[in-house]
């Protein structure tokens, strides 16, 4: 057969084995079969199995449904489906190609051009940008979808997030945070398209930014600088990246909902994004991360991203629990007067007026904005206890104190004493709590329940009391000290004792009568 054929060509035993992928013993031990066993032998050297052959009919499936796939992100997709395959990307690689030659599947490619950059130094710059993909949901509809990516320019450590939605100036806020949070730190400079969201316009190079990312940037001392239109070179690092989300995450995966889809974002991250060998620097950007992070600037304390950036009004929350904007009266929930001293107001593009609690950002109220003036505009939900049941109101009263289940235990003897006036006396309990410390506030309900004393009114006697005790034992005496008098007939009074007479004279006096 072929190996007696290379014998009288001339070709050695070891050159035999060599050329046939086999070793010299095999060959030896094959010349001293037959004809038919030695064509049996030769047929088996056709093919090869391979590691991948149990996947076959999978990677197949998927080449032929998406033409232009990647190796790459066949090689990510099983990483992902079977996690404890152990395979390298060059394996995948080949037996893709052997797959696409054998079952005539072409590839589709688009290559573009970059100038190289050379890399800047560790924790030097950080670029950002945006993207967006359209995916087929799990009802075969289409959803799109928007992400914003940073990556360092040195490591190539890179960090996303997505948003079924557009991106705002607070999201995109809100991101940074984030990411400085994924990398421990900032970078000297970051470097920026020319997004609406961030650059109102160039300028000729003096940059006007949104109101909003002007002050975060003032308040984080972010050291930016945009790129000029139609410079793509200039944020190369980032547009690859964006690139490598769209074609190795993003293509041909099918969108859930936005929580998972930013889940697995971040699983791709450790198991691929961050973890396969750069293309141009040959390292795991992981690796050289753990490296520049030392070189990172320390991020200070999170910003309040919900309250710091936007234009707020402040407005007095009025003992009717209503605001007062543009000649009109707004309502509040029932008793936010006596939580709030203020609340803040924002006016929407849909001529909403939304009202919120400014330490937290708490949207209690919305209403529509009318034409006229003079108008009370209420909220019907606004009126005595229909948002919320005794029981919820009884809640939010002993949520005032430190002692919760003790306070709870106390509003319900109030309520068992006055059930038609439970409402009534619950305010009244919410106001005397206004502006008291936990230390008073304990005590006294401590002393009510010790005493039985189960109304409103009582309540706000004794927290008086214990106001006037505490400040009795904060005034320090010191009895060591003699009291001077002005003059020895007042030493004298001082010292006069008046007479006593015994309980019993008087008892005597009373028996005559």
């Amino acid at each position: 057969m072929e190996i007696k054929q290379l014998l009288k060509q001339g070709f050695s035993q070891t050159k035999i084995a060599e050329k046939l992928g086999v070793s010299r013993t095999t060959v030896y031990r094959h010349l001293k079969r037959s004809p038919s066993e030695m064509a049996e032998w030769v047929d088996s050297l056709q093919y090869k199995k391979k590691k991948l052959d149990p996947y076959k009919e999978l990677i197949l499936s998927w080449l032929r449904m998406h033409p232009d796939m990647s190796a790459a992100q066949v090689y990510d997709w099983l990483l992902e489906k079977y996690k404890d395959l152990t395979v390298g990307e060059s394996t995948v690689r080949t037996y893709v190609k052997a797959l696409r030659e054998e079952y005539k599947i072409n590839k589709e490619t688009s290559p573009r051009m970059y100038e190289a950059i050379p890399d800047p130094p560790m924790g030097e710059q950080m670029q950002v940008d945006f993207g967006h993909t359209r995916q087929k949901t799990v009802d075969n509809k289409e959803a799109k979808l928007n992400f914003i990516a940073f990556v360092l320019s040195h490591s190539r450590q890179k960090y996303k997030e997505w948003l079924d939605r557009p991106f705002t100036t607070r999201d995109v806020i809100q991101a940074h945070e984030n990411a400085f949070k994924w990398y421990g730190g900032m970078t000297n400079e970051i470097v920026y398209d020319q997004d609406s969201l961030i650059v109102v316009s160039e300028n000729g190079g003096d940059l006007i930014l949104t109101k909003e990312f002007q002050q975060y940037r003032e308040s984080r001392g972010i050291n930016l600088r945009v790129c000029r239109k139609a410079d793509p070179e200039s944020k190369g690092r980032i547009e690859n990246v964006v690139g490598f989300i769209k074609q190795n995450y993003a293509k041909h995966r099918v969108f859930h909902n936005i929580d998972s889809w930013n889940e697995q974002g971040w699983e791709w991250l450790n198991r691929t994004g961050n973890y396969k060998i750069h293309n141009t620097t040959k390292k795991r950007p992981f690796e050289v991360f753990l490296l520049e992070k030392q070189h990172l600037k320390p991020v200070s304390q999170n910003i309040d991203i919900q309250n710091n950036y936007e234009i707020s009004i402040a407005r007095c929350v009025h003992k009717d629990n209503t605001i007062r904007y543009q000649s009109n009266r707004y309502s509040l929930p029932l008793g936010t007067y006596n939580k709030y001293e203020k609340v803040c107001i924002k006016e929407t593009e849909t001529k909403e007026l939304v009202i919120y609690i400014p330490d937290t950002g708490e949207i209690i109220a919305k209403h529509s904005i009318p034409e006229g003036k003079g108008m009370l505009i209420k909220d019907k939900k606004h009126s005595r206890d229909r948002t919320k049941g005794v029981g919820a109101f009884i809640n939010t009263v002993a949520e005032r104190f430190e002692d919760k289940e003790l306070a709870f235990k106390y509003l319900e003897k109030v309520r068992e004493k006055n059930p038609r006036y439970i409402k009534d006396q619950l305010q009244i309990i919410l106001r005397e709590t206004k502006g008291i410390d936990n230390e008073v506030l304990t005590k006294a309900l401590a002393e009510c329940l010790k005493r039985k004393l189960y109304s409103a009114t009582d309540f706000g006697d004794i927290i008086a009391y214990v106001k006037r005790q505490r400040q009795v034992h904060e005034t320090v005496i010191d009895k060591k000290k003699e009291v001077k008098t002005l003059n020895r007939l007042s030493e004298w009074v001082l010292e006069t004792e008046a007479y006593k007479r015994k309980v019993d004279t008087y008892t005597v006096l009373m028996e005559v009568e």
